[in-house]
């Protein structure tokens, strides 16, 4: 299937998947010129708001107009959808779906984490960003997570299942300034979807419930999060419902007493008290954090511009500092622009082992830049390190038959790029948690949001806040604990009121001028290389928007190996890859890489949303008016 086809879905097939599940033809998409997708006022009796939920499909793509949203979770875009058929704009929807999400993906984003929103106002015709990342309390150093006695790192897992992982939250800062800045409903509003939700529960599906199987172990640790989230002991069962009352008085307090409940207030004071001395079961201890009051009045969700840059005619672009993701994405486009240049060969017209093996390179070498500059600093070289000029230096050294040796030394962003030499500085990669979410709006005024949002590893800390509910964040594991490479600055070093660096990329894409593309994923430090990818997937490998985040994925970082999905790693992709002297490993568990969503705007009002097909059990994509 060309790129440029649109999938649609006929009602009749729609009617056939509800009569197999046993779903109200009230649920079901309109056809094209009808009613929204679900009727507002019916969606709410239907879904369980006033009862118990009813299971709905997931579909990965979907095309219509009016608006559109995908996330990895149905409930979540229902909620976006709902919003947008009500009138609301991409940043109402966004706001929303994110809480709704903070409800069903409370392992990876909630009201304890924080997160990125590139933000396309169709009125000024202008991209923003929106710096909701966690800080650290005033009292860190970059000696906070050194071992006193030893002079070396504190163990990571420790650090992770404790008080002094907590970083500051953000997110409800990021939601009161998007609706703020760009939307028009009240937060009071917005998160009313989100309470219903977590008040009468959603139906467990396979990846919450290994999720919870997963982290039973540490979850036991803290008895509020199993009495929130193992009941009985047990995580919860597929297809079972699960609701969380006290993460439904969470958002309740959130949206009657606005985010000063949270920043100057008791939901405030009981964040303080839990991250400082983290209550365990009997016979455990865990280090309490050093969050103050003071930490959480002091806290500012930021708007700053974004990461601007360009790649075969189409403005690109995305989030910067404290994130890496915007500099890391321009980086690899602009390598695999200049890979291009430098052999003659387009990488439309590569093998995929050709087009792998490039990819590859330019997401370790960007990697390696990343590493040595990115970090919540002041003096970080982003014209440089985005210039196509210092990509083109970077892609002296490619070899089109040979994967350079891992891990790259870093190159010099100093302006000057006239020379080849090689780098003599090399860096491992550092560790980063794999959980987050991502969700993508629009609305039929043309307005678009890419929102990115986490609360670190699958899990977070695992302490959640006493009669609320959530989970808090283990987002100050981010910083490096110590220098990457002794000798070297590290940008990355925790310190006072500092925001630790992210791999997070959601990204906009302009075709002169106009919104085309929304596109984002969670997955650690692979976010990058997923967003990357599957943007190369769309424009230059004549892959559909579904194909392009479908396709098998493989991640780079610049360290002594590189994670591959099972089609590439088993199969003879895989084994040409070896034999050019890629060092390949499985991706982990479960062998996937991100969970990309996307939006494409396409002419005439109309949307393409599309999500994953099978990766965490698979996305969902909306429209207001399905075609």
């Amino acid at each position: 299937m060309s790129r440029h086809s649109v999938c649609t879905t006929t009602r009749s097939r729609w009617v056939l998947g509800a009569l197999v599940v046993g779903l109200p033809l009230s649920l079901l998409p309109a056809t094209a010129g009808a009613q929204p997708a679900v009727a507002p006022a019916a969606a709410a009796a239907d879904r369980g708001w006033h009862g118990q939920p009813t299971p709905l499909p997931k579909v990965p793509v979907m095309t219509g107009s009016g608006g559109a949203v995908s996330s990895v979770d149905r409930d979540a875009s229902q909620v976006g959808i709902d919003v947008l058929a009500r009138g609301g704009n991409a940043a109402d929807a966004a706001v929303a779906t994110a809480a709704a999400l903070g409800v069903t993906e409370p392992y990876s984003a909630g009201i304890g984490g924080g997160g990125f929103l590139v933000y396309y106002d169709a009125r000024s015709r202008k991209v923003s960003t929106i710096d909701g990342r966690e800080t650290a309390p005033a009292t860190f150093t970059d000696k906070t997570f050194t071992d006193a006695a030893t002079g070396k790192a504190m163990d990571f897992n420790t650090v992770v299942n404790s008080g002094l992982s907590i970083g500051v939250p953000g997110t409800p800062a990021l939601w009161a300034k998007a609706l703020r800045d760009h939307g028009t409903l009240s937060l009071n509003a917005a998160l009313k979807p989100a309470e219903r939700l977590a008040a009468t529960g959603f139906v467990v599906d396979q990846t919450f419930a290994d999720q919870t199987a997963a982290n039973a172990a540490r979850f036991s640790v803290f008895p509020e999060t199993a009495k929130v989230f193992l009941r009985g002991g047990q995580a919860p069962a597929v297809g079972s419902v699960f609701t969380n009352p006290d993460m439904a008085r969470a958002y309740r307090t959130l949206r009657t007493h606005g985010t000063e409940a949270l920043y100057a207030g008791a939901l405030g004071r009981a964040i303080v008290a839990e991250s400082r001395a983290p209550h365990t079961k009997a016979g455990s201890s865990v280090m309490g954090g050093q969050m103050t009051r003071a930490d959480l009045r002091a806290y500012r969700a930021l708007t700053k511009a974004p990461i601007h840059s360009q790649y075969k005619g189409y403005d690109v672009y995305g989030m910067p500092v404290p994130s890496s993701g915007g500099i890391a994405v321009a980086e690899i486009l602009n390598l695999v622009q200049a890979y291009e240049d430098r052999t003659g060969v387009s990488t439309s017209d590569l093998s995929d082992v050709d087009y792998l093996h490039r990819f590859s390179e330019a997401s370790a070498t960007a990697f390696a830049d990343r590493n040595r500059w990115v970090g919540d600093v002041p003096d970080v070289p982003v014209k440089e390190l985005t210039d196509p000029a210092f990509a083109a230096e970077r892609a002296c050294l490619f070899d089109p038959m040979k994967a350079q040796a891992r891990p790259i030394p870093f190159g010099s962003p100093d302006g000057a790029y006239t020379s080849c030499a090689p780098g003599t500085v090399a860096q491992s990669e550092p560790y980063e948690g794999q959980s987050t979410t991502h969700l993508t709006a629009t609305d039929r005024w043309g307005n678009v949001a890419s929102y990115t949002l986490t609360i670190e590893q699958t899990g977070g800390s695992g302490i959640t806040v006493p009669g609320y509910g959530f989970l808090l964040n283990n987002e100050l594991t981010d910083f490096n604990f110590t220098p990457l490479t002794p000798g070297v600055p590290d940008p990355n070093l925790p310190g006072p009121g500092k925001r630790p660096r992210s791999s997070m990329s959601p990204t906009i894409l302009l075709d002169d001028g106009k919104p085309f593309l929304a596109v984002g994923s969670p997955g650690g430090a692979t976010i990058i290389t997923s967003v990357s990818q599957t943007i190369l997937g769309y424009l230059d490998r004549d892959l559909s928007l579904v194909d392009a985040i479908a396709a098998p994925r493989l991640s780079s970082r610049n360290g002594s190996s590189e994670g591959a999905e099972p089609a590439i790693l088993s199969g003879p992709t895989g084994a040409a890859l070896t034999a050019m002297g890629h060092k390949l490993a499985s991706a982990g568990t479960p062998n996937e890489i991100g969970a990309v969503t996307a939006i494409r705007s396409l002419r005439g009002g109309l949307f393409e949303a599309a999500a994953e097909t099978t990766r965490r059990g698979g996305g969902s994509a909306m429209v207001v008016h399905p075609r």
